[in-house]
């Protein structure tokens, strides 16, 4: 369930009207949980891309995937790319990413085609086969925060909701240096 903070956190708000929040179990001192100031938005959201990347670590720690698997999962948020702007997202080198992307042509998770506005480079796009993998994996992530969840009654499919919907509005919101991207 969603709710408002811990009725211990500070009630000294520096407007007039107290700020609207609400509070995700982790992010909030809730059971012992992160002892950040829940009025501190920049430490939350310090705290909240550290926990994020623990969880997605934690999580792909328990999953074993192929090599060069992640670059799926950028041609499904960005459709069809070149080897150099999968490269560039990737943060690798051009040659890193020519052989992540040989070898997922070789398993039939992405199809090479040439460029038709530039014949000396190559489009990539997902494959039915690889969107049907990349659906498996997420399923079994989603699976494994599940059970993460279920070892923790005190958060209920709300917050989750919560949780997801913050994230998804922070990377549907675009900056200058992301370009819709985080």
């Amino acid at each position: 369930m969603t709710t408002s903070c811990p009725a211990s956190a500070p009630r000294a708000w520096p407007t007039s009207r107290p700020p609207r929040f609400t509070c995700i179990g982790f992010l909030c001192n809730i059971g012992g949980v992160p002892t950040t100031d829940p009025h501190d938005v920049q430490e939350l959201s310090s705290d909240l891309v550290v926990y994020a990347a623990r969880l997605v670590r934690a999580v792909r720690r328990m999953h074993e995937l192929p090599p060069g698997f992640r670059v799926l999962s950028l041609l499904d948020e960005h459709g069809p790319l070149g080897i150099s702007q999968l490269a560039a997202l990737d943060r690798c080198s051009q040659p890193t990413m020519s052989g992540a992307v040989a070898s997922l042509v070789e398993r039939r998770l992405v199809d090479k085609r040439p460029n038709p506005a530039d014949a000396r480079s190559s489009v990539i796009t997902l494959s039915e086969h690889g969107r049907e993998e990349l659906t498996r994996v997420r399923q079994s992530y989603g699976a494994t925060v599940a059970g993460r969840l279920d070892q923790h009654p005190e958060h209920s499919p709300e917050d989750l909701a919560t949780a997801v919907a913050v994230l998804r509005d922070l990377l549907d919101t675009p900056t200058d240096s992301t370009r819709g991207t985080l």
